[in-house]
């Protein structure tokens, strides 16, 4: 992983207006009050026994905390957000907003700032859809406080 770039993808978000609607962009999707980058992503793990996968995941959690250190030197330490019981709360039908409820459904707790200044909160999270799937870093940059 490069830090740099991703860094300066995070900086980039961090500037970019939020879009009115939802929909694609060239590092993610982005909707009204959120953008959602797409950092890294592995491969797939269909033919895996289970041994690859959990080599990627330990590499994207020690990419994911040397990205963290990065942005806890401009921001401080961050919180340790967890979206599981916020997964549960949107499944029992309670209007989460987004990208929260979005995040819920595959990403289980996130590394969070809130960017000095800006009214924006950043959030770093590993993206495990299904242990076949390929895992994703992925950078969220928003206005919308945390459920």
């Amino acid at each position: 992983m490069d830090i740099a770039t991703c860094l300066t993808r995070i900086d980039l978000l961090c500037a970019r207006e939020f879009p009115a609607a939802h929909g694609r962009s060239e590092h993610g999707e982005s909707g009204p009050g959120y953008h959602i980058a797409v950092l890294q992503t592995s491969g797939d793990f269909w033919e895996d026994d289970g041994t690859e996968w959990e080599e990627t995941a330990a590499q994207y959690e020690a990419d994911l905390d040397g990205l963290a250190e990065r942005l806890t030197e401009r921001w401080g330490p961050p919180q340790r957000f967890s979206l599981r019981s916020v997964f549960a709360r949107a499944a029992d039908g309670e209007d989460v907003e987004e990208p929260w409820a979005g995040l819920s459904e595959h990403v289980p707790d996130v590394h969070l700032w809130e960017a000095a200044g800006s009214g924006r909160w950043v959030a770093l999270g590993l993206s495990h859809w299904d242990k076949e799937l390929p895992l994703q870093l992925l950078g969220v940059v928003t206005e919308t406080d945390p459920p």
